[in-house]
């Protein structure tokens, strides 16, 4: 969903090549992976018939099944823009929700990452949309089994997750709010499904590793240095996150070069990504400290 840019440079072509190239290598390792299934094929901007936003959704819906994926049910920018009521919004998923082979992840996300979602399951009122959510997941009778919240207010999220069923989780997208989140309160708490994770998986592994053992503290104590990072990383123009993401993948040697999709990579200032290498060694998210310096020092020599 994240690091193939939808929807942000990459054409729905090459994201289909490489679902099916990483389902396969997914297999070949023993695991398992979701993937997106969105409209990204039909043009930004412009109203679509439902039947053609529900026939774009369906023909990545059996890409991703057929490759063997689970399914995440992400937000259309043309249902967005096409829909004039909850009602279609009703319609268009209740139909995918039929095709679905195993239960669904919906993604529900906010404007602050995507200006062009806003409004969202046909109100700009939260408790409106989480109302139209609510239908459709008792509609859709098991077909539902999580969803992902990306609205950057953590009072929202705990107000929907107090009103899902208990079946359905809750998987958090707020990467300013997620350390709370994630340790919950005494009605429940979030799942984890973001995009920061991607920039701080050793520390984040390291905090999950002690929750699950009950050690509230030590998971503080690894998740906490983490928030910093993030909320500089997701800071606006928020769209702009995978840059710090790519950035640090680079940094951690997981990519030869720093480079992203139609230049993507320079829609972020130098003072930017120096302050993310010293919040990501703060956070202990270098994973080769010395690569990650050797690396840093290349950068800063192209800036000369």
């Amino acid at each position: 969903m994240d690091t193939a840019q939808r929807g942000m440079g990459l054409s729905w072509e090459q994201a289909e090549e490489l679902i099916a190239r990483t389902a396969r290598r997914a297999r070949e390792r023993g695991g398992t992976i979701a993937c997106g299934v969105g409209t990204d094929q039909l043009a930004d901007g412009e109203s679509h018939p439902v039947e053609r936003i529900i026939g774009a959704y369906e023909e990545q819906l059996e890409t991703v099944q057929s490759a063997g994926a689970g399914v995440i049910l992400m937000a259309s920018r043309a249902l967005a823009a096409s829909a004039s009521s909850a009602q279609d919004y009703l319609d268009v998923y209740g139909e995918l929700l039929k095709q679905a082979k195993q239960p669904v992840i919906l993604h529900w996300l906010g404007e602050a990452f995507d200006p062009a979602l806003r409004g969202y399951w046909g109100s700009r009122d939260f408790g409106a949309a989480a109302g139209t959510v609510l239908e459709l997941i008792d509609r859709a009778a098991g077909q539902v089994g999580g969803i992902k919240l990306s609205v950057l207010d953590a009072a929202k999220e705990v107000a929907l997750r107090r009103r899902l069923p208990p079946e359905v989780r809750l998987y958090t997208g707020d990467d300013f709010n997620y350390a709370e989140l994630i340790r919950g309160d005494e009605a429940g708490h979030s799942d984890a499904l973001l995009g920061a994770f991607a920039a701080v998986t050793a520390p984040a592994a390291a905090a999950l590793h002690a929750l699950d053992g009950g050690d509230i503290a030590g998971y503080d104590a690894a998740m906490e240095p983490t928030i910093p990072l993030s909320r500089l990383i997701f800071e606006p123009p928020t769209p702009y996150y995978k840059v710090g993401v790519a950035f640090l993948a680079w940094l951690n040697g997981l990519q030869p070069r720093f480079a992203m999709l139609g230049g993507l990579h320079r829609n972020r200032p130098a003072a930017h990504l120096i302050r993310v290498f010293e919040l990501a060694a703060g956070a202990r998210a270098l994973a080769d400290p010395e690569l990650a310096v050797e690396r840093m020092r290349e950068f800063l020599g192209t800036l000369t």
